[in-house]
């Protein structure tokens, strides 16, 4: 693992590399604030298709936004999803809409939680809009998978490429959408690497640690944010892709049986995670072919090898296998969309010298979508105890984020202590700054908006959708007095309402563990210090429950023995601030 970067700040680092983006190809342009790329107006209308997702996957998203493929990309920051209120905005105000809108979205629980609030809003809002979530990874099987479902990873670029030479080429939405989905549901994929990757800006890992590969290993199926795989092997190139090929392609395994090559037309890609170099890259892409003729007697009429879809500087590389099969919409076939020329800077065609000569100079400015004011509810708090009792919630997320991060960094990607710690602050900052109104409605209304802005990946979608939905739920309970009664009604409302975004349930090993507790024991008893009780012993129930959901389920290990969840954690920190009671000192320590 190379812990050496030319630029170690993660925020500097993204908002560059997405400049560059503008820089060469003259097509596009940036929305810096909402880190949107999105193709210049003046060209033919069309569907507009948007993707998008953590940063470090580069060239995807945003150098495929170009003449013939994406019409916009929406970044996160490094390997987390960007969140709901900059997905709405490149929605309503980035892209032509007239003919409809594709969104496209690898399967991450953040992604499809963020964008799918973003297309939502955009359809409240009148606009035709389509969402197609990509899974095309094989490299943990249905098992281990569970309710998740398998991850998107490099194959996503063949959907995207296909989709966005059919809406370059006039088709409706429906068709549109309909080939999208068609490629999606005929693609496999796996990946493997040497090693994980290094995140600029966090912490070196522990030389000692267990997760580290030794020098002879290789992880197989390993996936774009260093999530572990199907396993760890000590074995040459040959014997790797032979092992890579069976997980994609032999219909005996169950478990991994997404895909019957039934067609004489297969696309291959050989993807680079970004740190194998071109050479051996040549060398991996030989072997495979090789084996794919020798071994399953199948030779792909179009072989793309390079970097499409990276891991920051991963040392791996994944294959992809496209089903090649009938569009059935009486146009062009799944081939010629393939090969149909387009620009964009991070796929293998050149941008044309007309755009360069063009010089366009325009931008969309200007609107992003009707913003709404709240309206007063009636519904009225002690507005200085309501502030007091929220900062020493938010106080307490605060003084836990090393917590939470410790126990992230074992059972996930060590984000979701900061991506608190960033949202309590923000909002403490909101609490300092303004003076509340005392209507529970309208002050809830402005934390929201903090709360979308500030917090991003799963945890991020999950507040937000969650106080969308309370805020609108206490709306619904009238005027008067906001008694621990209204709240437990509009709690319990509330978390309904998530329950349709999200499978997740108490006993699946996430913040729902915690928040479900609170809800009920409010409801029971009308108590703000039992709910929170409640919450914490539901917290700590989640110490050696075995994940159903979220970036636990694919990486293994005994981790999940030893820490409970850190967003039921986190969100129990809270409720037990809100409740004046007093911090303790942390009940776990890594083994």
């Amino acid at each position: 693992m190379s812990a050496k970067h030319f630029i170690n700040d993660p925020t500097h680092l993204v908002n560059t590399a997405l400049h560059a983006l503008t820089i060469t190809n003259p097509s596009i342009a940036l929305d810096a604030e909402n880190k949107i790329v999105y193709r210049r107006p003046g060209h033919t209308p069309q569907v507009s298709i948007i993707s998008g997702g953590g940063s470090g996957h580069e060239p995807s998203f945003g150098a495929f936004v170009g003449d013939g493929l994406l019409s916009a990309a929406v970044a996160g920051t490094i390997f987390a999803s960007p969140s709901a209120e900059q997905i709405r905005r490149a929605i309503m105000s980035r892209v032509d809409s007239e003919k409809g809108i594709l969104v496209t979205v690898m399967n991450y629980t953040g992604d499809v939680l963020n964008f799918g609030m973003g297309v939502e809003k955009a359809k409240a809002a009148g606009l035709k809009v389509e969402m197609l979530v990509v899974a095309d990874d094989v490299g943990v099987g249905r098992k281990a998978a569970g309710k998740v479902g398998r991850r998107g990873i490099a194959g996503t670029v063949l959907v995207h490429k296909i989709a966005g030479a059919l809406a370059a080429k006039g088709a409706s939405l429906e068709d549109v959408y309909k080939v999208a989905k068609l490629t999606a549901e005929n693609l496999v994929s796996v990946g493997a690497s040497l090693d994980h990757v290094h995140v600029p800006g966090r912490a070196l890992p522990d030389p000692n640690s267990d997760e580290n590969l030794s020098a002879e290993e290789v992880e197989i199926g390993m996936g774009i944010h260093n999530e572990a795989g199907s396993g760890r092997a000590k074995v040459d190139l040959p014997e790797l892709v032979k092992r890579m090929l069976a997980q994609m392609l032999d219909s005996k395994d169950e478990d991994r049986a997404y895909l019957n090559v039934n067609s004489n037309e297969v696309v291959l890609l050989i993807n680079n995670l970004g740190g194998v170099s071109v050479l051996e890259l040549g060398g991996i892409t030989a072997e495979v072919v090789g084996q794919l003729e020798k071994t399953y007697n199948v030779k792909p009429i179009r072989i793309l090898a390079g970097t499409y879809m990276t891991s920051l500087n991963g040392l791996g590389f994944s294959i992809s296998i496209l089903n090649v099969v009938n569009t059935n919409i009486g146009g062009p076939s799944m081939l010629q969309l393939l090969d149909a020329p387009c620009e964009a800077a991070g796929w293998a065609a050149p941008i044309r010298k007309e755009t360069w000569e063009a010089k366009s100079t325009q931008t969309r400015e200007g609107a992003t979508g009707a913003e709404e004011e709240a309206k007063e509810s009636g519904l009225k708090v002690d507005s200085e105890l309501f502030k007091t009792q929220l900062s020493a919630g938010l106080d307490r997320v605060v003084a836990a984020e090393a917590d939470v991060t410790k126990y992230d960094t074992v059972v996930g990607d060590g984000d979701c202590g900061i991506g608190l710690k960033r949202g309590a602050e923000a909002v403490l900052k909101l609490l300092s700054d303004t003076k509340l109104s005392g209507d529970v409605v309208l002050d809830l209304s402005k934390i929201v908006q903090v709360v979308e802005n500030t917090m991003d990946g799963t945890s991020g979608a999950l507040y937000a959708i969650f106080l969308n939905s309370l805020t609108h739920s206490l709306r619904q309970q009238g005027s008067g007095e906001a008694t621990p009664k209204i709240w437990a009604a509009a709690l319990k409302q509330a978390s309904e309402s998530l329950s349709t975004y999200t499978p997740a349930q108490p006993g699946d090993r996430t913040l729902i563990d915690a928040l479900h507790p609170f809800v009920e024991t409010l409801g029971s008893s009308g108590d703000l210090k039992k709910a929170a009780e409640a919450s914490r012993k539901g917290a700590e129930g989640t110490k050696g429950m075995k994940a159903s959901l979220g970036r636990t389920v694919y990486i293994g290990g005994s981790g999940f023995e030893q820490v409970p969840d850190p967003g039921a954690w986190g969100l129990s920190e809270f409720f037990l601030g809100l409740a004046g009671i007093k911090s303790t000192e942390s009940e776990y320590e890594m083994v």
